[in-house]
């Protein structure tokens, strides 16, 4: 029997101003994408504020879904099974951004060219659900079929490999996943 792993990917609601004005055009509640390593979200990924203060300031980043930052925030979270391969090239390409993060930007633009439906491609630059389509497409998971450049937080709402595992209060999971680790269960 082949072995597998799990990613998960977590769609979130901050309730910043950034993500409300960004809510006024997409129409849609969950603003924000992110893949995470493990099921009790503590290896999380996207391309984000790099100052939590500041919005404009952008960039690779290591979430931590404990901060301030997510404090309040709604989320859903999915799961894909994956080869033990698949797992290990999301793990290579996430780490190969992550020690090369100064050569990477947030790309503000490519979010002009998302509201547009214009392709805007920038070298070494993403935008959060760029990011995550990207980095599962380069590793064999196709969750669109749209450019990454033009996928957004719905679209990933909607990929055949991802299934819902939880909606609701970000904190709520946490307190459920920490559970778990202790011998409760955590739903699938």
């Amino acid at each position: 029997m082949k072995e597998t792993h799990s990613i998960y990917v977590l769609l979130t609601d901050t309730g910043t101003l950034f993500t409300r004005l960004i809510r006024c055009f997409t129409g849609v509640e969950m603003n924000h994408a992110s893949i995470a390593m493990d099921r009790e979200l503590k290896e999380v990924y996207s391309f984000g504020r790099k100052q939590q203060n500041n919005p404009w300031i952008g960039g690779f980043v290591r979430e931590d879904m404990t901060s301030r930052m997510f404090g309040q925030a709604t989320c859903a979270v999915y799961r894909c099974t994956v080869s033990k391969a698949v797992y290990e090239r999301i793990r290579s390409r996430i780490r190969e951004i992550e020690r090369n993060e100064h050569r990477y930007k947030y790309n503000f633009l490519g979010l002009f060219g998302v509201l547009l439906n214009m392709r805007i491609h920038r070298e070494n630059a993403y935008f959060c659900s760029q990011f995550v389509a990207s980095v599962l497409d380069e590793s064999g998971v196709d969750i669109s079929t749209k450019p990454a450049c033009l996928v957004t937080p719905a679209d990933i709402e909607r990929a055949q490999p991802l299934r819902e595992v939880y909606r609701g209060c970000l904190q709520k999971y946490l307190h459920k996943s920490s559970k778990h680790l202790s011998g409760q269960t955590l739903p699938a």
